[in-house]
């Protein structure tokens, strides 16, 4: 463990120095900025050393990774001095010079709970021009955590997992909404890495442990876990690098399999899992069916959303570049090659990036198994409650049969707008949409009927009613349209476009 008095002394040499995402922001201007949040790092650079002082070496230290003049360093960090920041292990002294050893930098954070930022410790990257990048690397807070970050349910619970918490970024978001939280990584490196975020920033509560996937809570239950495992489908091959922060060393989508079936085990009744990972498409089998087979269906309810697919070339670009191989290198061919013959031998013809939601229903009975690409664009901030509440909609819209849900009153949720298109001269129109401001962002063509429903959906009238009344404006049979509208009245109900007046 760390010296808390050194990790508190550093926070505050920090706050002196309004070490802070708008703290840099105003110092080196807009554009060096926007070219930070790009991984571009000179323009920020020459900003701040156009502006020397406290908060311009640390700038250049611990977020871009410069080695500074060490009376630079002990002018930016008074209370902790640069022989704190050496037993730390933040830095080690280079002749005259202070280079660091990690990388701080502030991550702003905004979810139902409010807004706030901390500091995350991770490894030296690309930014700080660092590569190629140590096997046991700890990367900051990337655009996969924040979208796990997203995902979180808000509910507060008593215990959470972090399954592979890496810097420890995301074990910080569910310790907002936890009372203990468990942090487990395969990297001692990771776990010192999350120890020192979480003393930096005053969070208590989180217990780090080491070891492979569930090995480190063997016996235990929690109410939320969260993960985002290495999940990275990587040739096994000799001379291919293997990075513990994204490859967890199984063949194929075989770790997110082993994650996912496992999970069961160790969520209590009530409990929620929010996973991200990769599926194959294998032969015939399609990924997301595959990604089916994982989930013990009769134990968890269970939500699939493939974000992405990509086929084997753009999937191993993607990781490739990641990984700071680009097409000019000398070595970009032959890992390209290693990539594309394991998956020709094992016939994968995609793969699928996406979301797992999980509910282990509280009384043993599941009703929701759903496996579906969503590929529209989302605003993360409404992801969260929407996939909460599509797991309470499920388990409701199971107790009803067709003359109940007949008898429910719904309103239309306030993010629905409607669409008409219709060609000039049309007596009416060609295609009626509904569309989400929130939730996932659908848009859904309907026919006239659903979407007088929908228009109608005020919670005044029950649903039956509402059927029959628009049955006669169309002269049709009541009961032949209820036959057809109520099983997409379910569909707008867990998909978030219609909810019950009573929840």
């Amino acid at each position: 463990m760390h010296d808390r008095s050194l990790v508190d002394a550093l926070a505050r040499d920090l706050a002196a120095a309004s070490f802070t995402g708008g703290g840099v922001a105003a110092m080196v201007g807009a554009d060096p900025e926007a070219a930070l949040r790009r991984m571009v790092a000179e323009p920020a650079r020459r900003a701040a050393l156009r502006q020397p002082g406290a908060l311009a070496t640390l700038l250049r230290a611990l977020w871009l990774g410069d080695a500074v003049d060490e009376q630079e360093m002990a002018d930016a960090l008074p209370a902790l001095g640069v022989d704190g920041a050496v037993a730390l292990g933040v830095v080690e002294r280079r002749g005259a010079t202070v280079a660091p050893l990690l990388a701080i930098r502030p991550y702003a954070y905004r979810d139902a709970r409010g807004s706030g930022e901390w500091w995350i410790v991770s490894d030296l990257d690309e930014l700080a021009g660092v590569w190629p990048l140590r096997p046991d690397h700890v990367l900051g807070v990337g655009g996969a955590a924040r979208t796990l970050a997203a995902l979180l349910p808000t509910a507060e619970v008593g215990s959470a997992l972090d399954l592979g918490t890496g810097c420890g970024v995301i074990a910080l978001h569910l310790r907002r909404v936890a009372a203990r939280v468990v942090a487990t990584d395969v990297s001692e490196r990771a776990l010192r890495c999350t120890e020192l975020t979480a003393a930096l920033n005053g969070v208590d509560g989180i217990e780090t442990r080491l070891g492979s996937l569930y090995e480190p809570v063997a016996g235990e239950r929690f109410e939320l876990v969260a993960s985002n495992p290495p999940f990275v489908i990587t040739p096994r091959t000799e001379g291919v690098p293997a990075y513990e922060y994204r490859d967890g060393g199984a063949a194929g989508d075989a770790l997110m399999a082993s994650v996912v079936a496992g999970l069961a085990a160790h969520l209590e009744p009530g409990g929620h899992a929010r996973l991200l990972g990769n599926w194959e498409t294998i032969g015939t089998a399609a990924g997301l069916e595959r990604a089916r087979a994982w989930i013990p269906a009769a134990e968890l309810d269970a939500w699939a959303i493939e974000r992405e697919s990509l086929d084997p070339v753009g999937y191993a670009e993607l990781w490739l570049r990641d990984g700071g191989t680009l097409p000019r290198d000398e070595q970009h061919d032959r890992l390209l090659d290693a990539w594309l013959d394991d998956f020709e031998a094992r016939d994968v013809g995609a793969i699928g990036m996406g979301w797992l939601a999980l509910r282990r229903p509280a009384d043993g009975t599941t009703t929701l198994q759903r496996f579906e690409a969503v590929p529209q664009a989302v605003r993360l901030e409404h992801a969260a409650e929407h996939l909460s509440a599509a797991f309470d909609a499920a388990a409701w819209l199971a107790m009803l049969d067709d003359e109940a849900l007949a008898r429910e009153h719904l309103v239309t949720a306030p993010d629905v707008t409607e669409a008409r298109h219709q060609l000039p001269g049309a007596a009416g129109p060609n295609v009626i949409e509904l569309r989400q401001g929130g939730a996932l962002a659908r848009t859904l063509s309907v026919d006239t009927a659903l979407a007088a429903l929908v228009g109608a959906c005020d919670g005044e009238l029950a649903v039956g009613r509402l059927i029959a009344a628009i049955a006669g404006l169309l002269e049709v049979d009541p009961e032949v349209l209820a036959a057809d509208l109520l099983p997409r009245v379910r569909e707008l109900v867990l998909t978030g476009l219609l909810a019950r007046v009573s929840g």
